[in-house]
Formats: C-alpha cells, sequence, structure tokens
C-alpha cells in the first residue's frame, strides 16, 4: 500500500458527499451521469449500501453507490464506480468494493453481488472479475437490458455479471 492509499478513509457518505459524488461521476467520462438529485438522495437514503474514499482534507476521491435487491435481500446491486483521476490505477475502486461488501456482509449478510457492465468496458469487467477471483465465487454474464429496451436513444446493451456465492 502506497503513502497515497494509507491516507484515504473509506466509510459511509453523508448527504453533504453528494455534490461530490456527482462531479466525480460526471468526470468519470464513462458512467451514465444522473441527476445531481439522484446522488444526494443515494447519500441519504442508501449510505449503508454505499462507501465514498475520501482524502486527507475529507473530500471524497472515489465512491461505489448499490442497494440490496428488494426480492433477493443478500444481493448487493452496485450501480456505479467511480474515482477521481488523480487516484485512478492504485486499485482504489478494488480496495471501495470489498470495504462495502465486507460492511454490507458484515451488517446485513450477503450472498452475491451483481452489476451491469456495458460491452467494451474493460476497466469495469477487470475490477468486477478480480473481485470475483478475490472471493473465490464464479461470475455469470447475461444481457439484462437490451439496446431496444432504452428509450431515450441509442444505448449500449447492459450485461449483468452475478458474482458468487460469496461466503463468509
Amino acid at each position: 500500500m502506497t503513502a497515497a492509499q494509507a491516507d484515504l478513509h473509506i466509510d459511509r457518505p453523508e448527504v453533504a458527499d453528494g455534490a461530490a459524488l456527482w462531479r466525480l461521476a460526471k468526470e468519470s467520462g464513462s458512467l451514465d451521469l444522473n441527476s445531481s438529485y439522484a446522488y444526494l438522495l443515494w447519500c441519504r437514503d442508501f449510505s449503508g449500501t454505499c462507501a465514498v474514499a475520501r482524502g486527507d482534507d475529507g473530500e471524497p476521491v472515489g465512491f461505489v453507490t448499490g442497494y440490496l435487491r428488494p426480492d433477493r435481500p443478500g444481493t448487493l446491486l452496485v450501480w456505479q464506480v467511480a474515482v477521481d483521476a488523480a487516484y485512478r490505477g492504485r486499485g482504489l475502486a478494488a480496495r471501495l468494493l470489498d470495504a462495502l461488501t465486507e460492511r454490507v456482509a458484515a451488517e446485513q449478510g450477503l450472498t452475491a453481488v451483481e452489476t451491469t457492465i456495458t460491452p467494451g468496458n474493460t476497466a469495469s469487467e477487470r475490477l468486477f472479475t478480480s473481485y470475483a477471483a478475490r472471493h473465490g465465487a464464479r461470475v455469470e454474464r447475461e444481457v439484462l437490458f437490451g439496446t431496444d429496451q432504452f428509450p431515450d436513444g441509442p444505448h449500449d446493451p447492459e450485461v449483468l455479471y452475478r458474482i458468487g456465492p460469496l461466503t463468509a
């Protein structure tokens, strides 16, 4: 772990972090940007299933948003992962994902992680396949939403990655 990684603190987001999460998503260059209101709601209503990495000044430099699926309460759906450009390439996304799933597993139980990835997003593919390998879990892939299901114009398909079973 580098000195820059050691200076980072991973915890739950707070409402005051919503603007920073929106900015990180916007500057990612690859995420579908939600409204700023959505990031405020993530920080208020889903802080238990989200994580934020803070620099030594306390400002967010990365985040993971997610929720437990209502029909599968042991499954964490990871919505978005973003890391500030200055902190990329240091394993921060993996640390965020590991810290979040460890916390959710301890507090609520966790048997699987799901996410969707558009074809060609190799950074996300690597992040989630390496997560599965670290946790000794299988990865199953299937198209969750096809291109024709998006009403707002051309959109790549969203491929569901189901990682599990996870064990304690």
